[in-house]
Protein backbone atom coordinates (compact mmCIF):
# COMPACT_ATOMS: atom_id res chain seq x y z
CA UNK A 1 0.00 0.00 0.00
CA UNK A 2 2.32 2.76 -1.19
CA UNK A 3 0.99 6.28 -1.48
CA UNK A 4 2.62 9.05 -3.78
CA UNK A 5 5.13 10.89 -2.54
CA UNK A 6 3.69 14.09 -1.11
CA UNK A 7 1.15 12.12 0.99
CA UNK A 8 4.30 9.86 2.81
CA UNK A 9 5.40 13.63 3.91
CA UNK A 10 2.16 13.98 6.05
CA UNK A 11 3.51 12.26 9.33
CA UNK A 12 6.32 14.47 8.81
CA UNK A 13 4.71 17.79 8.66
CA UNK A 14 2.48 16.83 11.79
CA UNK A 15 5.86 16.18 13.88
CA UNK A 16 6.99 19.35 12.55
CA UNK A 17 3.89 21.45 13.31
CA UNK A 18 4.31 19.94 17.04
CA UNK A 19 7.08 21.30 17.36
CA UNK A 20 6.57 25.00 16.09
CA UNK A 21 3.46 24.64 18.02
CA UNK A 22 5.28 23.50 21.08
CA UNK A 23 8.29 26.57 21.06
CA UNK A 24 5.59 29.28 20.19
CA UNK A 25 3.56 28.71 23.28
CA UNK A 26 4.22 28.48 27.44
CA UNK A 27 6.43 25.38 29.22
CA UNK A 28 3.26 24.13 30.57
CA UNK A 29 1.71 23.91 27.16
CA UNK A 30 2.30 19.87 25.45
CA UNK A 31 2.14 19.08 21.60
CA UNK A 32 1.96 15.50 23.38
CA UNK A 33 -1.51 14.86 21.85
CA UNK A 34 -0.35 16.53 18.13
CA UNK A 35 2.62 13.82 18.59
CA UNK A 36 0.50 10.88 18.94
CA UNK A 37 -1.64 11.78 15.97
CA UNK A 38 1.76 11.20 13.78
CA UNK A 39 1.94 7.62 13.26
CA UNK A 40 -2.04 7.31 13.26
CA UNK A 41 -1.79 9.48 9.93
CA UNK A 42 1.35 7.51 9.18
CA UNK A 43 -0.49 4.10 9.34
CA UNK A 44 -2.44 4.43 5.76
CA UNK A 45 0.03 6.24 4.07
CA UNK A 46 3.38 4.18 4.90
CA UNK A 47 4.76 0.77 5.47
CA UNK A 48 5.57 -0.80 8.11
CA UNK A 49 9.46 -0.09 8.50
CA UNK A 50 7.97 3.92 7.79
CA UNK A 51 5.05 3.75 10.84
CA UNK A 52 8.04 2.59 13.22
CA UNK A 53 10.29 5.26 12.22
CA UNK A 54 7.66 8.18 12.29
CA UNK A 55 6.70 6.55 16.16
CA UNK A 56 10.28 6.78 17.23
CA UNK A 57 10.83 9.94 15.75
CA UNK A 58 7.82 11.49 17.66
CA UNK A 59 9.10 9.65 20.80
CA UNK A 60 12.56 11.38 20.51
CA UNK A 61 10.87 14.61 19.97
CA UNK A 62 8.75 14.30 22.54
CA UNK A 63 11.67 13.64 25.09
CA UNK A 64 13.49 16.71 23.72
CA UNK A 65 10.58 19.43 23.70
CA UNK A 66 9.75 18.01 27.49
CA UNK A 67 13.67 17.90 28.30
CA UNK A 68 13.85 22.12 26.87
CA UNK A 69 10.61 22.88 29.00
CA UNK A 70 11.66 21.36 32.10
CA UNK A 71 8.33 18.85 31.96
CA UNK A 72 10.00 15.38 31.83
CA UNK A 73 8.94 13.95 34.54
CA UNK A 74 6.60 10.69 35.24
CA UNK A 75 3.54 12.41 35.36
CA UNK A 76 4.15 13.63 31.82
CA UNK A 77 6.69 12.67 30.24
CA UNK A 78 6.96 9.02 30.87
CA UNK A 79 3.21 8.95 30.31
CA UNK A 80 3.29 10.57 27.26
CA UNK A 81 6.32 8.18 26.22
CA UNK A 82 4.05 5.52 27.08
CA UNK A 83 1.37 6.56 25.41
CA UNK A 84 3.10 7.42 21.74
CA UNK A 85 4.52 4.18 22.33
CA UNK A 86 1.04 2.65 22.36
CA UNK A 87 -0.26 4.94 19.70
CA UNK A 88 2.26 3.55 17.36
CA UNK A 89 1.84 -0.23 18.29
CA UNK A 90 -2.06 0.70 16.90
CA UNK A 91 -0.97 2.66 13.92
CA UNK A 92 1.28 -0.89 13.05
CA UNK A 93 -2.08 -2.95 13.51
CA UNK A 94 -4.42 -0.54 11.42
CA UNK A 95 -1.83 -1.14 8.47
CA UNK A 96 -1.94 -4.15 8.73
CA UNK A 97 -5.76 -4.59 8.41
CA UNK A 98 -5.70 -1.97 5.59
CA UNK A 99 -3.47 -4.02 3.54
CA UNK A 100 -5.46 -6.94 4.06
CA UNK A 101 -8.28 -5.20 3.14
CA UNK A 102 -6.50 -4.02 0.32
CA UNK A 103 -5.14 -7.16 -1.01
CA UNK A 104 -8.98 -8.59 -0.64
CA UNK A 105 -9.86 -5.38 -3.06
CA UNK A 106 -7.35 -6.93 -5.18
CA UNK A 107 -7.66 -9.73 -5.44
CA UNK A 108 -11.80 -9.05 -6.26
CA UNK A 109 -10.63 -6.84 -9.00
CA UNK A 110 -8.70 -9.15 -10.73
CA UNK A 111 -11.63 -11.75 -10.38
CA UNK A 112 -13.93 -9.24 -11.74
CA UNK A 113 -10.96 -8.64 -14.47
CA UNK A 114 -10.91 -12.19 -15.63
CA UNK A 115 -14.90 -12.82 -15.52
CA UNK A 116 -15.04 -9.44 -17.98
CA UNK A 117 -12.97 -10.68 -20.15
CA UNK A 118 -15.11 -14.25 -20.34
CA UNK A 119 -18.65 -12.67 -20.65
CA UNK A 120 -17.69 -9.50 -22.59
CA UNK A 121 -13.73 -10.40 -24.48
CA UNK A 122 -12.37 -7.46 -26.02
CA UNK A 123 -12.75 -8.27 -29.95
CA UNK A 124 -10.11 -8.44 -32.35
CA UNK A 125 -7.93 -5.81 -33.37
CA UNK A 126 -8.52 -6.01 -37.08
CA UNK A 127 -11.01 -8.22 -39.39
CA UNK A 128 -10.10 -8.55 -43.13
CA UNK A 129 -9.70 -5.24 -43.76
CA UNK A 130 -11.57 -3.74 -40.90
CA UNK A 131 -10.30 -2.35 -38.39
CA UNK A 132 -11.91 -2.73 -35.25
CA UNK A 133 -11.61 -0.60 -31.18
CA UNK A 134 -13.72 -1.59 -28.18
CA UNK A 135 -14.08 0.12 -24.66
CA UNK A 136 -16.14 -0.20 -21.72
CA UNK A 137 -16.65 2.53 -19.72
CA UNK A 138 -18.39 1.53 -16.03
CA UNK A 139 -20.45 4.05 -14.02
CA UNK A 140 -18.73 2.73 -10.81
CA UNK A 141 -15.31 2.24 -10.34
CA UNK A 142 -15.49 -1.07 -8.69
CA UNK A 143 -17.56 -2.65 -11.17
CA UNK A 144 -15.85 -3.38 -14.13
CA UNK A 145 -19.15 -5.19 -15.96
CA UNK A 146 -22.90 -4.52 -16.06
CA UNK A 147 -25.42 -4.29 -18.48
CA UNK A 148 -24.38 -3.08 -21.83
CA UNK A 149 -22.59 -4.89 -24.32
CA UNK A 150 -20.75 -5.14 -27.73
CA UNK A 151 -19.48 -7.76 -29.80
CA UNK A 152 -17.88 -8.19 -33.48
CA UNK A 153 -18.33 -12.00 -35.03
CA UNK A 154 -16.90 -12.91 -38.61
CA UNK A 155 -19.47 -14.70 -40.44
CA UNK A 156 -20.06 -16.96 -43.64
CA UNK A 157 -21.97 -13.68 -43.86
CA UNK A 158 -19.82 -10.92 -43.50
CA UNK A 159 -18.84 -9.13 -40.17
CA UNK A 160 -21.75 -8.81 -38.12
CA UNK A 161 -21.58 -6.63 -34.96
CA UNK A 162 -23.94 -5.71 -32.07
CA UNK A 163 -23.86 -3.39 -29.35
CA UNK A 164 -26.77 -3.64 -26.74
CA UNK A 165 -27.74 -2.31 -22.86
CA UNK A 166 -30.27 -4.61 -21.17
CA UNK A 167 -33.01 -3.87 -18.96
CA UNK A 168 -31.34 -3.42 -15.15
CA UNK A 169 -28.27 -3.73 -12.84
CA UNK A 170 -26.26 -6.43 -11.00
CA UNK A 171 -26.13 -9.89 -11.18
CA UNK A 172 -29.39 -9.77 -13.23
CA UNK A 173 -28.07 -7.50 -15.70
CA UNK A 174 -24.93 -9.45 -16.34
CA UNK A 175 -26.95 -12.98 -16.70
CA UNK A 176 -28.85 -11.10 -19.74
CA UNK A 177 -25.82 -9.79 -21.20
CA UNK A 178 -24.74 -13.31 -21.54
CA UNK A 179 -27.51 -14.53 -22.59
CA UNK A 180 -27.77 -11.99 -25.31
CA UNK A 181 -24.10 -12.66 -26.68
CA UNK A 182 -24.71 -16.28 -26.64
CA UNK A 183 -27.40 -15.38 -28.90
CA UNK A 184 -26.04 -13.55 -30.73
CA UNK A 185 -22.75 -15.85 -31.56
CA UNK A 186 -24.73 -18.61 -32.34
CA UNK A 187 -27.73 -16.69 -34.82
CA UNK A 188 -24.64 -14.44 -36.11
CA UNK A 189 -23.50 -17.26 -37.97
CA UNK A 190 -26.75 -19.13 -38.90
CA UNK A 191 -29.55 -16.48 -39.74
CA UNK A 192 -29.24 -15.70 -43.51
CA UNK A 193 -30.10 -12.29 -43.15
CA UNK A 194 -30.34 -9.20 -40.38
CA UNK A 195 -34.27 -9.86 -39.97
CA UNK A 196 -33.26 -13.31 -39.05
CA UNK A 197 -30.75 -12.55 -36.69
CA UNK A 198 -33.17 -10.09 -35.17
CA UNK A 199 -35.77 -13.47 -34.74
CA UNK A 200 -33.48 -15.35 -33.14
CA UNK A 201 -31.97 -12.87 -30.41
CA UNK A 202 -36.20 -12.22 -29.81
CA UNK A 203 -36.85 -16.23 -29.19
CA UNK A 204 -33.43 -16.06 -26.72
CA UNK A 205 -34.64 -13.40 -24.95
CA UNK A 206 -38.09 -14.22 -24.18
CA UNK A 207 -36.44 -17.76 -23.14
CA UNK A 208 -34.42 -16.31 -21.04
CA UNK A 209 -37.12 -13.85 -19.71
CA UNK A 210 -39.54 -16.73 -18.66
CA UNK A 211 -36.66 -18.89 -17.10
CA UNK A 212 -35.80 -15.75 -14.81
CA UNK A 213 -39.30 -15.19 -14.48
CA UNK A 214 -41.37 -12.09 -12.27
CA UNK A 215 -40.43 -8.64 -13.36
CA UNK A 216 -37.68 -9.88 -15.91
CA UNK A 217 -40.36 -12.39 -17.74
CA UNK A 218 -42.71 -9.01 -18.47
CA UNK A 219 -39.87 -6.19 -18.58
CA UNK A 220 -36.84 -7.36 -19.25
CA UNK A 221 -35.72 -5.90 -22.73
CA UNK A 222 -32.56 -4.84 -24.49
CA UNK A 223 -32.23 -2.19 -26.42
CA UNK A 224 -29.16 -3.33 -29.66
CA UNK A 225 -27.67 -2.01 -32.54
CA UNK A 226 -26.87 -4.36 -34.96
CA UNK A 227 -24.63 -4.10 -38.29
CA UNK A 228 -23.64 -6.25 -40.68
CA UNK A 229 -20.95 -4.94 -43.24
CA UNK A 230 -20.83 -6.04 -46.62
CA UNK A 231 -17.86 -8.37 -47.80
CA UNK A 232 -16.35 -5.45 -50.07
CA UNK A 233 -17.05 -2.61 -47.00
CA UNK A 234 -19.00 -0.49 -49.61
CA UNK A 235 -21.83 -0.59 -47.39
CA UNK A 236 -23.39 -1.38 -43.87
CA UNK A 237 -26.86 -2.62 -43.01
CA UNK A 238 -28.43 -1.42 -39.50
CA UNK A 239 -30.97 -2.53 -37.80
CA UNK A 240 -31.96 -0.33 -34.27
CA UNK A 241 -34.16 -1.71 -31.94
CA UNK A 242 -34.49 0.97 -29.37
CA UNK A 243 -30.32 2.07 -29.20
CA UNK A 244 -28.67 5.28 -29.78
CA UNK A 245 -28.00 5.71 -33.63
CA UNK A 246 -24.59 5.25 -34.37
CA UNK A 247 -21.95 7.97 -35.63
CA UNK A 248 -20.64 7.63 -39.68
CA UNK A 249 -17.53 9.30 -39.57
CA UNK A 250 -16.35 9.85 -43.37
CA UNK A 251 -12.67 10.65 -44.24
CA UNK A 252 -12.59 13.78 -43.90
CA UNK A 253 -13.44 14.07 -40.16
CA UNK A 254 -17.78 15.19 -40.98
CA UNK A 255 -20.57 13.80 -39.00
CA UNK A 256 -23.78 11.50 -39.93
CA UNK A 257 -26.21 10.49 -37.50
CA UNK A 258 -27.31 7.15 -39.07
CA UNK A 259 -30.89 7.48 -38.28
CA UNK A 260 -33.28 4.66 -38.28
CA UNK A 261 -36.15 4.75 -41.36
CA UNK A 262 -38.67 3.07 -39.15
CA UNK A 263 -38.94 3.08 -35.19
CA UNK A 264 -38.70 -0.74 -33.43
CA UNK A 265 -39.43 -1.27 -29.84
CA UNK A 266 -36.19 -2.67 -28.18
CA UNK A 267 -35.30 -6.77 -28.10
CA UNK A 268 -37.06 -8.64 -25.97
CA UNK A 269 -40.81 -7.03 -25.77
CA UNK A 270 -42.24 -9.08 -28.60
CA UNK A 271 -45.02 -10.78 -26.01
CA UNK A 272 -46.49 -7.19 -26.16
CA UNK A 273 -47.02 -7.26 -29.91
CA UNK A 274 -44.99 -8.24 -33.29
CA UNK A 275 -42.63 -5.74 -34.89
CA UNK A 276 -41.00 -5.98 -37.85
CA UNK A 277 -37.10 -5.03 -37.96
CA UNK A 278 -36.41 -2.90 -40.61
CA UNK A 279 -32.85 -2.97 -42.20
CA UNK A 280 -31.28 0.48 -43.53
CA UNK A 281 -28.42 0.26 -45.85
CA UNK A 282 -25.80 3.16 -45.71
CA UNK A 283 -22.71 3.69 -47.69
CA UNK A 284 -19.29 2.92 -46.09
CA UNK A 285 -16.89 4.88 -48.02
CA UNK A 286 -12.58 4.14 -47.73
CA UNK A 287 -11.62 5.99 -45.04
CA UNK A 288 -14.86 6.13 -42.92
CA UNK A 289 -15.28 5.12 -39.60
CA UNK A 290 -18.33 4.01 -37.53
CA UNK A 291 -18.83 4.97 -33.90
CA UNK A 292 -21.63 2.94 -32.21
CA UNK A 293 -22.28 3.27 -28.02
CA UNK A 294 -24.78 3.21 -25.56
CA UNK A 295 -27.06 5.73 -23.64
CA UNK A 296 -24.44 6.28 -21.32
CA UNK A 297 -22.79 8.69 -24.18
CA UNK A 298 -25.81 10.08 -25.38
CA UNK A 299 -27.70 11.04 -21.80
CA UNK A 300 -24.44 12.26 -20.44
CA UNK A 301 -25.28 15.40 -19.38
CA UNK A 302 -23.64 18.60 -17.63
CA UNK A 303 -24.00 20.84 -14.80
CA UNK A 304 -27.55 22.69 -16.47
CA UNK A 305 -28.68 19.03 -17.61
CA UNK A 306 -27.49 19.37 -21.53
CA UNK A 307 -26.99 16.33 -23.14
CA UNK A 308 -23.64 15.01 -24.56
CA UNK A 309 -24.51 15.02 -28.58
CA UNK A 310 -21.17 12.87 -29.83
CA UNK A 311 -22.50 14.02 -33.91
CA UNK A 312 -21.81 17.38 -32.79
CA UNK A 313 -18.67 16.72 -30.74
CA UNK A 314 -16.59 14.10 -32.27
CA UNK A 315 -15.76 16.34 -35.62
CA UNK A 316 -14.47 18.30 -33.35
CA UNK A 317 -12.12 16.47 -31.65
CA UNK A 318 -10.88 14.44 -34.78
CA UNK A 319 -10.26 17.96 -36.43
CA UNK A 320 -8.38 18.85 -33.38
CA UNK A 321 -6.04 15.60 -33.40
CA UNK A 322 -5.94 16.29 -36.88
CA UNK A 323 -3.60 19.45 -36.31
CA UNK A 324 -2.08 18.20 -33.43
CA UNK A 325 -0.85 14.91 -34.85
CA UNK A 326 -1.88 12.03 -37.51
CA UNK A 327 -4.94 10.99 -37.64
CA UNK A 328 -6.98 9.10 -35.08
CA UNK A 329 -7.19 5.58 -34.95
CA UNK A 330 -9.96 3.89 -34.25
CA UNK A 331 -8.62 3.48 -30.84
CA UNK A 332 -8.02 7.07 -30.22
CA UNK A 333 -11.26 8.38 -31.48
CA UNK A 334 -12.99 6.27 -28.68
CA UNK A 335 -10.27 7.56 -26.01
CA UNK A 336 -11.05 11.54 -27.23
CA UNK A 337 -15.11 10.45 -26.85
CA UNK A 338 -14.73 8.72 -23.34
CA UNK A 339 -12.25 12.02 -22.12
CA UNK A 340 -15.00 14.46 -23.85
CA UNK A 341 -17.50 12.99 -21.83
CA UNK A 342 -15.56 13.09 -18.81
CA UNK A 343 -15.39 16.85 -19.34
CA UNK A 344 -18.92 17.33 -20.33
CA UNK A 345 -20.09 15.69 -16.89
CA UNK A 346 -17.29 17.35 -14.81
CA UNK A 347 -16.44 13.61 -14.05
CA UNK A 348 -19.38 12.10 -12.95
CA UNK A 349 -19.76 9.16 -14.98
CA UNK A 350 -23.78 8.44 -15.43
CA UNK A 351 -24.53 5.02 -16.86
CA UNK A 352 -22.15 2.34 -17.85
CA UNK A 353 -20.91 3.07 -21.47
CA UNK A 354 -19.93 0.80 -24.38
CA UNK A 355 -18.30 2.07 -27.11
CA UNK A 356 -17.36 0.50 -30.70
CA UNK A 357 -15.49 1.88 -33.50
CA UNK A 358 -14.73 0.42 -36.71
CA UNK A 359 -12.50 1.69 -39.18
CA UNK A 360 -12.27 0.86 -43.03
CA UNK A 361 -8.84 2.67 -44.30
CA UNK A 362 -8.76 4.82 -47.31
CA UNK A 363 -6.76 2.19 -49.10
CA UNK A 364 -6.18 -1.92 -49.17
CA UNK A 365 -3.67 -3.09 -47.09
CA UNK A 366 -0.97 -5.71 -49.23
CA UNK A 367 -0.35 -8.94 -47.91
Amino acid sequence: MVQPRRAQWIPVGVIVLAVVLDLATPPDVTSAPLLMAAPVAAAPLLRLRGIIAIGVLAMAVHAVLAWVDGTFGWKRGVANQLTLMAVTVLAVLINRALEGQHARTRRARHIAAVAQSAVLPRPPSRLGELRIAARYVPAENEATIGGDLYVVQDTPHGVRVMVGDVRGKGLGAVSAVCADLGAFRYAADEAEDLPGLVSSLERALLREGRRRGGQEEDEGFTTALIAEFAAGLDTVRVVNRGHPPPVLLDAEGRATVLEPSEEAPPLGMSALGSWSSPVDTFPFPPGATLVCYTDGVTEARDESGVFYDAAVRLPLLIRHRALTGDPATPAQILHLLIEDVGHHTGGRIQDDQALLALHRPRTRSRA
